[in-house]
């Protein structure tokens, strides 16, 4: 008995020390091979321009602008169960948002497994099993933080990238070609996401869906009010007729203003956005110092039921205070 438990506690050890060193070796290497990727691609982009061949037509299959299922990537009694969630059309709109190429009931139900076996693994370790329901909670809230992060950058992208659409657009209708053709143009010439979304919209229209339709999926797929000023515009004159090239240099002319005061914005609002930082991580950084210079003292938060039910109070007050700072300098521009 005494030698099984010598065993399990070794095996413990050893999962707990190798997992972590794992771990790390995995990141370290995911984030140089996305470093490496991206300035290769960088260089291979800036080559091809200089040399004449960064205006080569994408590739684009229809899988890339089809409507799936939203059951078909998963198999199995989770198939019909997580497509009927109320929150899977949501994580694919936001899937979509952020160009990551997997459909919602399959990260769902992945996630969903392996929190499941986040739990037990736990459970079988002997550990809390409250342990286990917190990691198994963060396995589920990471990615879809992620994806946020990552929506949140490309619409940015997306947004910087509208003044150069419009005047690609007004010069393209005003030497001659009509709305279709601007749009290939624009796919042809801008990089993702703005080209991505345009060259969706371009073949669509080419399969035969209306240009109206196409340009409203596009705008409620990418969820921009600039977007959403654009497909308006556009609607409104294939019905009523009118100069659309004009139109979209005044709308690029408004949009290039509001950028500018949204810089502007930026800026004033830095010191805030700092100071939030700042306030959030100090209590943190001090805690951490005290128990490295006086344990004992510090793990009277963590030892006693008290101290542990102060601590959960810190650290709710924190976050509360980081999201009033981050709602008191969110100006909307």
């Amino acid at each position: 008995m005494l030698a099984q438990l010598v065993a399990t506690s070794g095996a413990s050890t050893l999962a707990f020390t190798a997992l972590p060193m794992i771990g790390s070796i995995l990141l370290a290497y995911g984030i140089y091979q996305a470093v490496v990727e991206s300035r290769s691609s960088e260089r291979k982009r800036l080559a091809d321009r200089l040399s004449g061949r960064g205006t080569t037509k994408k590739e684009v299959t229809s899988e890339s602008f089809l409507k799936r299922n939203p059951g078909e990537d998963i198999s199995g009694i989770l198939a019909p169960l997580v497509a009927k969630l109320s929150i899977t059309p949501k994580v694919q709109a936001l899937l979509d948002q952020a160009a990551v190429p997997v459909s919602a009931p399959k990260m769902l139900s992945n996630q969903a497994a392996i929190g499941v076996a986040v739990v037990f693994g736990a459970f079988a370790l002997g550990h809390n099993p409250v342990v286990g329901i917190a990691i198994a909670a963060g396995v589920m809230l990471l990615p879809l933080a992620y994806l946020h992060r990552r929506r949140g950058s490309r619409m940015r992208r997306l947004t910087y990238q509208l003044p150069d659409v419009f005047e690609i657009m007004s010069q393209a209708l005003r030497a001659g070609h009509s709305l279709a053709s601007a749009l290939q143009v624009v796919h042809e010439q801008l990089p993702d996401p703005i080209g991505t979304e345009f060259g969706r919209v371009f073949h669509e229209q080419n399969l035969g869906i209306k240009m109206e339709d196409a340009l409203l999926a596009m705008a409620n797929r990418v969820d921009s009010m600039d977007v959403r000023f654009f497909v308006t515009a556009v609607l409104i004159q294939r019905q009523t007729g009118g100069d659309l090239a004009e139109v979209l240099d005044n709308i690029g002319e408004v949009i290039r203003d509001r950028l500018e005061l949204l810089g502007m914005v930026k800026a004033l609002t830095a010191e805030g956005r700092m100071s939030g930082y700042v306030l959030f991580a100090l209590p943190t950084v001090v805690f951490v110092a005290v128990m490295l210079l006086n344990p004992k003292y510090a793990n009277e938060l963590l030892d006693e039921p008290s101290g542990k039910i102060l601590l959960m109070i810190a650290v709710g007050m924190q976050l509360m205070g980081l999201a009033l700072i981050r709602w008191i300098i969110n100006i909307k521009v």
